[in-house]
C-alpha cells in the first residue's frame, strides 16, 4: 500500500523538477553573467601586523576585519615589489614591474617629483582599460605614483585618465614629509649621512687646493677658480631653492586633469577621499563600477582629523590606521545601503610592508609592524613584500575562510579581468594567475609554483613551492645590510638600497622553508635537510627560464627619466600667486 504511494510521490516531484529546471537553470545562467562590481582598496606602507585580523590586539580595525570574517584571507600574500612605484605598476598591469620599465637600476627605485618624464607606458594595459572597455565606470580615489608628463607641462602622457580611469581625484605623486610642514624632509632625512661624508670630502678638497696654490704646486688662474666656485654656488642655491619649494612643486591634488590644491591640505583629507569614493559609487550604482580607492595612509607625512587624533594606543601612527577603517566602513556601508554588497568583490591590501625606520624628529614611533616576519619597505625579507590580502564577495566567495597559499598582488589583474569577461591580452606574458579557483575551494594550490622578488630591477630572492609539496622554499641571493648591526632595518640610510656596498650577496643563497620558518631566522644547510641542494638546484633552474623570458625595454626610472625638469612642472594659477590654488 505504501509502494504506489512512494512511486506516485516520486513521479510528483519529478513533474515538477522538470517544471521548474528552466526557470532554475535560468537564473543560475544569469547570475553567472552579472558581471560583479570592484572595490580594491590599497594602503601605502601598513605592515600585516597593523591589523587585528593578522594578529594586532592593540590597534581597532573592525571594518577591515570584517573583510576576513566575511570572506576569504590571504596569509601568504606578496607584493611584487617592496618599494611603491613598481609595486603598484605590478598591481595594475598583473606584471613584474621589470616587463614594463617600472624598475630602477640606480639607487632610488621611485618617482621623487611632479616633474619627471618616466612613467606607466602607454603600451601596457591596466584592468582599469580592460574594464572600461567592457563598460565599466571606472575611477581612482587617492595616491597613482606612477608617472604625469612627458614632453610638456599639461600632455598627462601617463596620468590615470590615459591608463583607464575615467575619474581620478588624488595625488599624482606620493605623500612625503616634505608635504607637511612641520614634518622634517625626506631628502634630508635619508641624505644625511651622505651630506656629512660629501660635506667633508668637498672642505677636503677646498682646503687641498688652495694649500697646493699658495705652495706654488699649483697654478690655477683666478678666474677658473671664482667660475669655478660662482657654479658650485649656484647649483647649491638652486638645490636649496628647490628644497624649499619642494610642497609647492610636488605637493598637488587633482581632480581629472585639473590641478585643484596645490600644495594640497591635510585638513579631513581622508574625509574627502571618502566621500569623493562613496559619491562615484552612488553615481554609478546602475551599472558596473571599478573603484581602487589608494590612501596615503600610512605614508609619512602621517597626518589625522580632529575625531581620530590621540584616539589610539600608539600615537599619530595609529590614529591613521584607525581613521582609515573608519573610511573602510563608510564604503561598505554605502555597498549595503544601496543593495550592491552580494554583487561587489572587495579587495583590501598594502603596497608593501611597513617602513621600519620612520621616526619623527621628536623621536615618536611613525612606523607600522611586520609581525612575525623580517625586515620591512624596500627589503625582499618576509616583513617588506608579505601584505594583507582580504577578499570579500558576499553569497559568492565562502565566509571566513584563510588561504595559506602563496598569491600575488599581481592576481588581481587576471581575477578582475575574468570575471568580467574581458579579453585577456595575448601579446604579453602575464605574471598573475586568477585567483577565484583557489578562493572557491576548486584547487588546494596555488598557481604559482615560483614567485620572483626583485628589489629594483635585481632579481633578489625566488619563492618555490614544488607541486604536491607542502614546503615552501625561499632563496636570498642578496640581502640588504641593516645598520646599525643587528638591527631589522637600514636607519643610518633611511631605507634600504639594493646594490653596492648596501647589499651582502650570497653565494651559495641563502635557503630558508618558510613553512617552518616564515621569520626567516634559521637558513638551511646541507647537513639541517637532505633536500637542500634539490631546492637550490630547482630554483636556479626557474632562474634561468624565467631571465629568457624578458625582453629589453626602456627604463621609466631611469636617472634621466627621474629628474626634475622645469618644463614639465604641473602648476595651477590662482588670481594672486602662481602654482598656488585651493579650489577643494
Amino acid at each position: 500500500e505504501r509502494a504506489p504511494k512512494i512511486r506516485g510521490a516520486a513521479r510528483e516531484m519529478t513533474m515538477l523538477w522538470v517544471l521548474l529546471l528552466p526557470l532554475v537553470s535560468g537564473n543560475l545562467e544569469q547570475k553567472a553573467n552579472v558581471r560583479p562590481n570592484y572595490v580594491l582598496i590599497m594602503a601605502d606602507d601598513l605592515g600585516i601586523g597593523d591589523l587585528g585580523c593578522y594578529g594586532n590586539d592593540t590597534l581597532r580595525t573592525p571594518h577591515i576585519d570584517s573583510l576576513a570574517k566575511d570572506g576569504v584571507m590571504l596569509t601568504q600574500h606578496i607584493a611584487a615589489s617592496p618599494l611603491c612605484t613598481p609595486s603598484r605598476a605590478a598591481f595594475l598591469t598583473g606584471r613584474y614591474p621589470i616587463r614594463s620599465g617600472m624598475a630602477s637600476f640606480g639607487k632610488v627605485g621611485i618617482f621623487l617629483f611632479a616633474a619627471s618624464s618616466g612613467g606607466i607606458p602607454a603600451n601596457e594595459t591596466t584592468f582599469a582599460r580592460l574594464l572600461q572597455e567592457q563598460g565599466y565606470a571606472t575611477a581612482l580615489i587617492g595616491k597613482w605614483h606612477l608617472g604625469l608628463n612627458c614632453e610638456t607641462s599639461d600632455d598627462h602622457c601617463h596620468h590615470p585618465q590615459r591608463h583607464g580611469f575615467n575619474y581620478f581625484y588624488g595625488f599624482p605623486l606620493t605623500n612625503l614629509r616634505d608635504c607637511k610642514p612641520g614634518h622634517g624632509s625626506v631628502f634630508v632625512r635619508g641624505l644625511q649621512s651622505q651630506l656629512k661624508i660629501g660635506s667633508r670630502v668637498l672642505v677636503a678638497l677646498l682646503v687641498t687646493l688652495l694649500l697646493l696654490v699658495y705652495m706654488e704646486l699649483l697654478a690655477v688662474h683666478w678666474r677658473a677658480l671664482a667660475y669655478t666656485s660662482l657654479a658650485s654656488a649656484l647649483l647649491l642655491g638652486l638645490g636649496l631653492l628647490f628644497l624649499v619649494n619642494f610642497r609647492l612643486l610636488n605637493c598637488i591634488l587633482m581632480r581629472d586633469r585639473n590641478i585643484i590644491q596645490q600644495p594640497f591640505s591635510y585638513q579631513n583629507l581622508t574625509q574627502r577621499m571618502t566621500d569623493e569614493a562613496v559619491g562615484f559609487i552612488s553615481r554609478n550604482v546602475d551599472q558596473p563600477f571599478l573603484l581602487f580607492l589608494s590612501f596615503l595612509q600610512v605614508h609619512t607625512a602621517l597626518y589625522s582629523s580632529e575625531e581620530f587624533r590621540g584616539k589610539s594606543n600608539h600615537g599619530l601612527y595609529g590614529d591613521n590606521v584607525e581613521e582609515m577603517d573608519w573610511s573602510v566602513g563608510q564604503i561598505l556601508m554605502v555597498l549595503e545601503r544601496l543593495q550592491v554588497s552580494n554583487k561587489t568583490l572587495v579587495y583590501f591590501t598594502s603596497d608593501q610592508g611597513p617602513h621600519l625606520e620612520e621616526f619623527s624628529d621628536d623621536n615618536e614611533v611613525h612606523r607600522g609592524w611586520s609581525g612575525i616576519y623580517k625586515g620591512g619597505k624596500s627589503t625582499n625579507w618576509e616583513g617588506g613584500i608579505r601584505v594583507p590580502g582580504l577578499l570579500r564577495w558576499p553569497g559568492t566567495l565562502p565566509a571566513g575562510v584563510s588561504k595559506h597559499q602563496p598569491t600575488s598582488n599581481m592576481d588581481i589583474f587576471p581575477t578582475v579581468a575574468n570575471l568580467a569577461r574581458a579579453a585577456m591580452p595575448t601579446d604579453r606574458l602575464i605574471d598573475g594567475r586568477d585567483l577565484m579557483p583557489l578562493l572557491l575551494g576548486k584547487v588546494q594550490h596555488s598557481e604559482h609554483e615560483f614567485l620572483f622578488h626583485y628589489c629594483n630591477a635585481y632579481l633578489s630572492a625566488v619563492r618555490w613551492q614544488p607541486k604536491n609539496s607542502s614546503a615552501v622554499w625561499k632563496a636570498h641571493f642578496f640581502t640588504p645590510n641593516f645598520s646599525p648591526e643587528g638591527a631589522q632595518g637600514c636607519f643610518d640610510t633611511h631605507v634600504c638600497f639594493c646594490f653596492g656596498s648596501s647589499v651582502t650577496w650570497h653565494n651559495p643563497p641563502l635557503l630558508y622553508d618558510l613553512e617552518s620558518d616564515p621569520a626567516e631566522s634559521s637558513p638551511l644547510a646541507p647537513d639541517t635537510d637532505p633536500r637542500y641542494h634539490q631546492a637550490l638546484e630547482g630554483i636556479q633552474e626557474a632562474v634561468e627560464r624565467h631571465q629568457r623570458t624578458l625582453a629589453p625595454v626602456p627604463c621609466q626610472l631611469s636617472p634621466l627619466n627621474m629628474l626634475w625638469k622645469p618644463w614639465l612642472q604641473p602648476c595651477c594659477s590662482s588670481a594672486s600667486e602662481l602654482c598656488r590654488c585651493d579650489q577643494d
